[in-house]
């Protein structure tokens, strides 16, 4: 079985977990103290917040802002667009952005969300059918239905 376990660096560890915690994941404390958090989206997917300092000890390379540089782009499915929408509301509520417009494929639906250190991830709603057909299929099928 494979685990994700994400890296992001934050300013503000206590403010990170409660943002988090907000948008709906755990938090494990037996891999919590004061310089990371382990965030639980589910059981196999995991955020790793750490202070910066504690971070920096990771990697010989200089340290992005994710205020003006993109390193990486986390996306996280959702079970429903209106699921996208309602954990999109509880990271605005509690100190989030939101970058740019929702996107609507047709086949997805995405919004993006930046924690307040910056740090991007995407909540995507993708059709089941889409996803096992391929979006061709399923927009040429919903063309002619």
């Amino acid at each position: 079985m494979t685990h994700i376990f994400v890296n992001i660096p934050t300013s503000d560890l206590e403010r990170a977990k409660a943002f988090y915690t907000a948008l709906g994941a755990d938090i494990n404390p037996l891999f919590t103290d004061e310089n990371a958090a382990c965030i639980v989206w589910d059981e196999n997917v995991f955020f790793m917040v750490l202070t910066k300092e504690y971070f920096a000890t990771f990697t010989d390379k200089e340290m992005v802002d994710p205020n003006t540089h993109a390193q990486v782009l986390i996306a996280l499915s959702r079970e429903s667009r209106d699921d996208v929408d309602k954990i999109l509301a509880a990271g605005l509520a509690n100190g989030g952005t939101e970058p740019t417009e929702a996107k609507d494929y047709g086949f997805m639906y995405s919004r993006d969300l930046e924690d307040p250190d910056g740090n991007g991830i995407e909540f995507m709603y993708m059709e089941p059918s889409a996803a096992a057909q391929g979006p061709e299929v399923y927009l040429a099928e919903q063309t002619q239905a």
